[in-house]
């Protein structure tokens, strides 16, 4: 919520976009869907998901989605329905606060990939910079947890 001080500072803070769990519905369907039961929760084994106001949320600070889909299973409301396409769309996106960008070596989001999708570019007189294959990245978030500045975003 945006006090009225900000908001004549024309600082408007807007919710930040949820990550919903693999395979869930489009997030109109989704809210509509979900009666907030939190048995996938409960059923996912990496603990990634939190109870949200809308529903679960993909929280990335305790692993990886390993996308087993035991959150689909356990989604009696149907919300989540897993089908051929991917799980979803998110990728992982290198921010401004990566180490690498003020030359301090560090491939801590690349060793944890293990698809591969964080390639590291040498470059001259500095750290190599990483760099993120949106067709390798599954989004699975393995990248995240482990860096020291928290400059990888899943969206």
């Amino acid at each position: 919520m945006t006090s009225r001080r900000d908001f004549l500072r024309g600082r408007i803070s807007r919710p930040a976009a949820v990550l919903r769990p693999p395979w869930s519905l489009d997030e109109a369907d989704f809210v509509a869907a979900c009666t907030r039961c939190n048995a996938c929760i409960a059923a996912c084994p990496t603990r990634i998901l939190e109870s949200g106001p809308d529903g679960p949320a993909v929280k990335f600070a305790n692993g990886e989605c390993t996308f087993c889909a035991k959150c689909v299973e356990a989604c009696e409301p149907g919300a989540l329905v897993r089908r051929d396409q991917p799980p979803w769309s998110a990728r992982a996106a290198v921010g401004p606060e990566c180490l690498a960008l003020a030359n301090v070596v560090c491939r801590t989001c690349g060793d944890a990939c293990s698809a591969g999708a964080i390639r590291f570019h040498p470059r001259l007189g500095g750290a190599a910079l990483p760099t993120v294959d949106p067709d390798l990245c599954n989004g699975c978030g393995a990248c995240l947890a482990p860096c020291p500045a928290q400059a990888i975003r899943v969206a």
